[in-house]
């Protein structure tokens, strides 16, 4: 029996999704977690087809097709019109599915014009092959780009890097997408693990509010996130015990207290040079043919 999650609007949509998604980059659990997080109220689940999870999240949603939000993202070598229809083909084949909920566009490709690619999103939600358009990795003026040379169709989301340690977003594209009423994906939300945020954490501030409110540190790190609106976030657990505890980051939220503790923890963000240095060198690269 499916537990009843929380959820959030996603985007202008005009539906709701799970406030937490099962995320398989690097996913190496299986059909279980997978099916566990379903049963938990988790049934939104994300990949892409540079992941090489498609198939089994295919195997996990299989009879189940139509309780589960899937979304996947296709790869910026794949951004011209005749490659992007493939590839949305080639995902649906290997999720063995009709239709992909939201379909992504992992990364922003320079050496593509945005509207060739926009265009053919559109056609592909015209044509029922996708339901909703989002992107991944975009920074605010590339989304206002991409929004520009849509026609019929918003985008709903934008799949980011966000955690209590990483609050880059936080400068421009989080107001921004709140502004525009774009849900943001956050992935990451733990950084590289719980290891991680205590090396940010000198005072032991997260084991101190997850012991005061009866939580685990990864339920207090991943409901941070959730206090930020429009935040969705995207966990990868391959265990089911794993899946059962980051399930347990939904359904309440952190006293205002509590937030202002854990906003002492020390934090990165990239400075603006550092995003645009970043983004020339992927410039660079797409242009010779290289991490396309």
């Amino acid at each position: 029996m499916s537990h009843r999650m929380e959820t959030r609007p996603l985007g202008r949509s005009g539906i709701s999704v799970p406030v937490l998604a099962l995320g398989t980059w690097k996913y190496w659990g299986g059909i279980e977690p997978l099916r566990a997080g379903v049963d938990l109220g988790v049934s939104f689940i994300d990949t892409a087809e540079s992941y090489g999870t498609e198939e089994v999240v295919g195997q996990a949603i299989r009879g189940i097709r139509d309780k589960v939000f899937v979304a996947t993202k296709a790869s910026p070598r794949h951004f011209r019109r005749e490659d992007l229809i493939r590839a949305t083909e080639q995902s649906l084949r290997r999720l063995n599915t009709d239709y992909v909920d939201l379909y992504q566009l992992h990364w922003p490709n320079y050496c593509v014009p945005i509207e060739e690619t926009m265009s053919t999103m559109e056609q592909l939600v015209a044509s029922g092959k996708i339901r909703f358009i989002g992107l991944s990795n975009f920074s605010a003026r590339e989304v206002e780009q991409a929004q520009g040379s849509l026609t019929r169709n918003l985008i709903v989301s934008n799949q980011v890097r966000y955690s209590l340690v990483d609050r880059t977003i936080e400068d421009e594209l989080l107001p921004y997408c709140r502004s525009k009423l774009i849900t943001v994906l956050a992935f990451s939300p733990l950084d590289t693990g719980i290891c991680s945020l205590r090396q940010f954490d000198q005072g032991n501030v997260l084991d101190q509010v997850a012991r005061q409110i009866g939580k685990t540190p990864v339920q207090v790190a991943l409901n941070w996130c959730l206090c930020q609106e429009p935040v969705v976030v995207i966990f990868k657990a391959s265990t089911i015990e794993h899946v059962r505890e980051n399930s347990g980051a939904a359904g309440w939220r952190l006293e205002s207290q509590q937030l202002n503790a854990l906003n002492q923890i020390r934090f990165r963000r990239r400075r603006p040079m550092e995003s645009f240095a970043r983004r020339i060198a992927r410039r660079v690269l797409q242009r010779v043919g290289r991490n396309l």
